[in-house]
């Protein structure tokens, strides 16, 4: 089971994030798009990557903003899986 990181340990994580924040147990950013086809298609690219790392983040969609939010169910908080997907995700987020 992947240990969670201490709020330091994820704070200093953040420093390479710009945008994402921590809080309430998860990491979280939230995307703009030109419209709902580019937020969609985020979304798209993220959910082939986040399968391949089978880690699921918790997404929510408003026409053009995604919303992502990462924790490790069963670490009980962010952990290492948290941030690589992270990283991830900002790689992913390019248009």
């Amino acid at each position: 089971m992947a240990t969670t990181l201490s709020d330091a340990e994820i704070e200093e994580a953040l420093h390479d994030l710009p945008g994402w924040t921590h809080g309430g147990g998860v990491i979280w950013k939230e995307f703009t798009f030109k419209g709902f086809k580019g937020a969609i298609a985020f979304i798209d690219r993220l959910a082939v990557a986040a399968d391949a790392a089978a880690h699921h983040p918790d997404l929510e969609n408003h026409y053009n903003r995604v919303k992502i939010a990462l924790h490790t169910w069963d670490a009980g908080g962010v952990t290492e899986k948290d941030v690589a997907l992270a990283r991830e995700i900002e790689a992913l987020a390019e248009p």
